[in-house]
């Protein structure tokens, strides 16, 4: 039986076996320093895996690709979550990374000048955290949704799958981000289909589309969201906060798209009448399904450091957490460009960490006797 007591001495840990904690755990690795990555799924790339079946990256495979292992398929090809998932698991077996799946991290914690990381009856005391997670953890839905008649099927985004999952009748879809959009059209192929929410906007070309495929594509992920927009420049500091907060434009799906598959458009649902959605325009919508598309809050709950601004988002320069020395972000939305969440971009981030880390490394002795033994 584990001594619930004891603790493992470990000079970083990585929260998240994600494509962000992969890229950090190699860029560690290269640069010599002891850690290990922690993550609560059984399987490297489940979280890829969970996803609605149909789902395809909107980044074509010469971008999917993580540092140090290309994406085996055709380069301007469209990866699908499956995929992504298996490359996942096949990075981490060839870079031969120290991760430990089925474990949940609980708390995290100063324990002097070192953390403790609490996962079950597991103890981790580490001079570094690196937290290597999206801002995308526990499914956000309107307070008004448990108002909605129970006969109503209800489904996160998050635990969408495919249409068996539906009943009969119209489906309406909350919310106008790539999320909704792809799951409306292919709802649609069935349903009569409401769409409800605000336009984002959309880019303006076909990401499959031979002129894309050339040269858009590259200006916009390399140049556009990788150089552009960041928190290096003025144009990107001005557009972060509505980026963090706000719906990014459609990416594949195009508004006439939605219009050629007879989607119906309302405005933000308000609430709920008589156990039905209401719409901002008053209408009363007679649906058997809901499908929420409402976004994710944060999930750090389990971070008892004091490091999350007044909007509940981790207060950071660049990953780097100044107020608690040895506490990293990486994977977070905009971190330091808008490509910080995507594969393309997180490896920049996950080097400039894992050189911080390894900066304060330098000097250290033997791992130190446990604070908590």
């Amino acid at each position: 039986m584990r001594n619930v007591h004891s603790a493992e001495q470990v000079n970083t840990v990585v929260i998240g076996a994600g494509q962000a904690g992969l890229s950090v755990g190699y860029h560690l690795a290269r640069q010599g320093v002891q850690f290990v990555i922690l993550d609560a799924s059984e399987r490297i790339g489940d979280v890829w895996r969970r996803r609605w079946d149909s789902l395809r990256l909107f980044t074509p495979a010469r971008f999917a690709g993580l540092d140090g292992m290309p994406f085996p398929a055709a380069p301007d090809s469209f990866p699908t979550k499956n995929e992504m998932g298996d490359y996942l698991e096949a990075y981490a077996r060839k870079c031969a990374l120290p991760v430990r799946l089925g474990v949940r991290v609980d708390r995290v914690s100063r324990l002097g000048t070192r953390f403790l990381v609490v996962a079950g009856d597991r103890r981790f005391e580490a001079d570094n955290v690196v937290v290597a997670m999206a801002n995308y953890q526990r499914p956000r839905t309107p307070a008004f949704a448990s108002d909605l008649d129970p006969r109503i099927v209800q489904l996160h985004s998050f635990d969408y799958r495919n249409l068996t999952q539906l009943q009969d009748g119209d489906v309406l879809i909350v919310g106008v981000g790539n999320s909704g959009a792809e799951i409306a059209l292919e709802a649609a192929r069935e349903h009569k289909t409401w769409m409800a929410g605000r336009e984002t906007g959309h880019v303006p070309f076909r990401i499959e589309g031979l002129a894309a495929r050339l040269v858009l594509v590259r200006l916009v992920l390399r140049v556009l969201f990788h150089r552009i927009l960041t928190v290096a420049t003025p144009i990107g500091r001005k557009a972060r906060p509505k980026m963090l907060h706000g719906g990014g434009p459609l990416v594949r799906v195009k508004p006439r798209d939605l219009t050629e598959a007879g989607i119906q458009r309302v405005p933000r649902v308000a609430g709920v009448r008589n156990g039905l959605p209401l719409p901002e325009d008053g209408r009363v919508l007679d649906v058997a399904n809901v499908v929420w598309c409402t976004g994710f809050h944060p999930g750090f709950a389990w971070l008892d450091l004091p490091v999350f601004g007044p909007d509940g988002d981790p207060q950071h320069d660049r990953g780097v957490v100044t107020n608690e020395p040895g506490l990293y972000f990486v994977g977070l939305h905009f971190l330091y460009a808008l490509s910080s969440v995507m594969i393309h971009g997180v490896g920049r981030d996950a080097a400039r960490i894992a050189g911080a880390v390894a900066a304060r490394a330098q000097g250290e002795q033997m791992p130190r006797r446990s604070s908590a033994a």
